[in-house]
């Protein structure tokens, strides 16, 4: 991937430049114009997270790799088709989420009107009795604030920031004051009244140097803000200090008939937590609602179901990637922020190692085959169309007419999204039956994206999966004897006639596009649907089912499990066993574990054992050699290498010392032995003993900080230890 813009700033969140480690030349004897030419070759060429060592033009593949300019116009290419590809997905989660919350939303928008007619209903003051700097009424059950506790169960506050986000802007549509209070706002340090600065800053425009209610009370009394609800909102509850927000309560509580103000607290663990935080007085002076969002399950079925079942992208992940990606979500923090940016890396991963990946977005385009065919015969070069047609899985596709790849590319690529069109549509049925028995959509898309998926017609008619294959990549316990998609096959046979007709419905939905399958759904149906209602078709069924099949199976139900049966063996082909996948599908999944998890301590060692795989420099030897040019914290890491887990710091300090010393021996011998026109050039001065031993102390500290070595204690002060082993 090539480097991000100039005017883009370089933060955590955007640099992903591999560790850099910078070094000292040593005097070369190369001439400068040759120098200063292989600086500039080396800094124009364009970075990337994965480098490979490029071939020589003498050697005989080199003539069929591509040339710089090409590789270059490629990899701009593929960093478009990141980009566009990456918006699609993410836009489809933005209204994947957006459309679950919605519901929440218009809860709490509903709840709004209701508690504010209620308090409207106690009575409804004049602008003079609002601007009194006395309460109004002292009842009470007049001082209660609405407060909707709405319970998030998700177990970090990250997926919780955009939901009240949009929260916020929902109720603001619909004409309400908004006042939105983070936990930090409602901390000790603040207090109570850098708390309620905070809430005015929310809310007026110019905020008074003596904060009170009294200001608050003037602002709302204006035409444009009067008779209308204040929503308080704070996200995180639990993170809030328990007297602050108390005494904030208390104090507008007091307001709360002149002023409606309305609380919306947001919980992640039980609604219990407010009973702990808050006192009994608190508590007294709200009024509660409890109101739920779902779970992060739910929010991942929707998830997978939008980017990753249905081809809304072109990009997919393989059977591996998504299973680590599932254990991942589950064994970790469970979050939905979590898994959307390992699904982001996967992304950015697959179009940094892939030449092809940029064909991803043809399935994004009107007529793909059209804009498969400019690729392939206009722009592609040859090289890259024998590389594609070489792939392991489109070899059987190339032999059948290996002088016309573009047109078998082409044929390949569109059969390729006509099956997954059609496996994304089977999955969706499947999972439209097994949702009646609990069975996740993650669960059945992970078994059927699985590649070494075994289909036969049994004597009992159902899919089944080797019993070691299962246990090892789906996870079912030994024993269990069948996996989700059987599961699904014994659910639709006990399924009510009402449910099951409701299921046939939705498989009309989803098998639309398969004209023959469709057909017989639609037969199914019309055999159940016609002048008489559903309960007449229901006592129809019942009494067939009755005198009919000997273990009290309905008819309907076997017509409608041997289809779908039919169906699942023909069309649901898992993704990795079609010709052309690996352009679209990213695969490696250690690169993702590496990237995700990874080993900061063992990269940041290899990074110092062959700095010169990314310096690419020529004064650096390659190879396991030590060069005094190097820098010193990767020569004391080469050094290291010889030694245990406890290294005695002045045994290493002698070899690193005669390094050192040699680099300079070198370098003053090169310079003396230069011509005479040379000879007037200042010699650099020759380091001393103190000057090496600082460099030594320094390279010892850079690898504590970076935590490879462990330094030394009181008792042994010549020792530290090792923390990383291994080249």
């Amino acid at each position: 991937m090539s480097a991000p813009p100039c005017e883009t700033p370089l933060t955590a969140a955007n640099n992903i430049h591999p560790f850099v480690i910078l070094h000292k030349a040593a005097v070369s004897s190369v001439p400068s114009s040759q120098s200063r030419r292989l600086v500039q070759t080396s800094h124009s060429q364009p970075s990337s997270p994965n480098p490979k060592p490029a071939k020589r033009r003498g050697d005989p593949a080199g003539e069929e790799c591509v040339d710089d300019g090409d590789q270059e116009l490629y990899e701009q290419l593929r960093v478009e088709a990141f980009h566009r590809t990456w918006s699609k997905i993410q836009a489809t989660i933005d209204k994947v989420l957006r459309d679950m919350n919605l519901k929440l939303f218009d809860q709490v928008l509903q709840w709004v009107k209701e508690s504010f007619s209620s308090v409207r209903a106690i009575t409804r003051p004049h602008h003079a009795e609002v601007q009194q700097p006395y309460p109004l009424l002292t009842n009470a059950i007049c001082r209660r604030i609405p407060t909707a506790f709405v319970l998030t169960k998700n177990a970090e506050f990250v997926d919780d920031i955009t939901t009240f986000r949009d929260l916020a802007g929902h109720l603001e549509s619909s004409g309400c004051h908004i006042a939105k209070l983070s936990a930090a706002e409602l901390s000790q340090k603040h207090g109570v009244g850098g708390c309620f600065r905070s809430l005015l800053r929310r809310l007026l425009p110019d905020i008074p140097d003596v904060a009170d209610v009294s200001a608050l009370a003037s602002w709302y009394c204006e035409a444009e803000n009067f008779d209308q609800p204040i929503i308080v909102i704070i996200d995180d509850l639990e993170q809030c200090s328990g007297d602050v927000l108390g005494e904030l309560v208390m104090m507008l509580s007091e307001w709360v008939i002149k002023i409606p103000i309305l609380f919306v607290m947001g919980i992640s663990t039980t609604l219990d937590a407010p009973k702990k935080l808050l006192s009994s007085e608190a508590l007294q002076r709200l009024e509660p609602c409890k109101l739920t969002l779902g779970y992060p399950s739910d929010r991942l079925n929707a998830l997978v179901e939008a980017i990753l079942v249905k081809p809304c992208a072109g990009f997919c992940i393989s059977h591996e990637v998504v299973m680590f990606l599932r254990n991942y979500f589950f064994r970790h923090d469970g979050t939905i922020t979590s898994f959307i940016s390992a699904l982001k890396l996967a992304c950015i991963k697959h179009f940094s190692m892939e030449p092809l990946s940029f064909l991803c977005i043809g399935m994004l385009e009107a007529d793909c085959e059209e804009f498969w065919r400019d690729k392939f015969e206009a722009a592609l070069p040859q090289a890259m169309q024998k590389s594609a047609s070489g792939l392991p899985s489109c070899t059987n596709t190339s032999a059948q007419n290996p002088n016309n790849s573009s047109k078998n590319m082409v044929e390949g690529f569109s059969r390729l999204l006509k099956l997954q069109k059609e496996w994304s549509s089977v999955l969706l049925g499947l999972y439209g039956v097994g949702r009646y028995d609990k069975v996740q959509l993650l669960d059945i898309f992970c078994e059927a994206i699985n590649p070494y998926l075994q289909t036969e017609n049994a004597s009992n008619s159902c899919m089944f999966v080797s019993k070691i294959t299962r246990e090892n990549l789906l996870g079912v316990k030994s024993g269990s004897g069948k996996g989700f998609i059987a599961q699904v096959m014994d659910t639709i046979r006990y399924l009510p006639i009402e449910t099951l007709l409701h299921v046939l419905e939705v498989w009309s939905i989803h098998l639309k596009g398969m004209g023959e399958i469709n057909d017989k759904v639609k037969e199914l149906l019309s055999t159940t649907t016609g002048a008489d209602s559903v309960r007449a078709t229901k006592e129809k069924w019942t009494r067939r089912s009755t005198t009919g099949t000997g273990n009290g199976t309905a008819l309907l139900n076997e017509k409608a499990a041997a289809l779908l049966q039919d169906v699942t063996r023909k069309n649901l082909v898992p993704l990795e066993s079609l010709p052309f996948h690996g352009i679209i599908c990213f695969k490696n999944v250690s690169v993702l574990e590496s990237a995700l998890i990874g080993n900061p301590r063992r990269m940041i060692q290899l990074d110092l054992l062959k700095p010169q795989i990314h310096l690419k420099c020529s004064c650096c030897r390659s190879g396991t050699a030590v060069s005094g040019s190097m820098h010193d914290t990767s020569i004391l890491c080469s050094l290291a290498q010889e030694y245990g887990d406890v290294i005695n710091l002045h045994d290493r300090y002698i070899p690193f010392e005669g390094i050192v010393k040699s680099a300079n021996s070198k370098g003053k011998r090169k310079v003396y032995s230069s011509p005479s026109e040379k000879k007037s050039k200042p010699t650099p001065p020759v380091e001393g003993k103190a000057m090496v031993q600082a460099r030594f102390c320094r390279a010892a500290i850079e690898m504590q900080i970076t935590g490879l070595v462990r330094m030394p204690s009181k008792g042994r002060p010549d020792l530290v230890q090792r923390i990383t082993f291994g080249p």
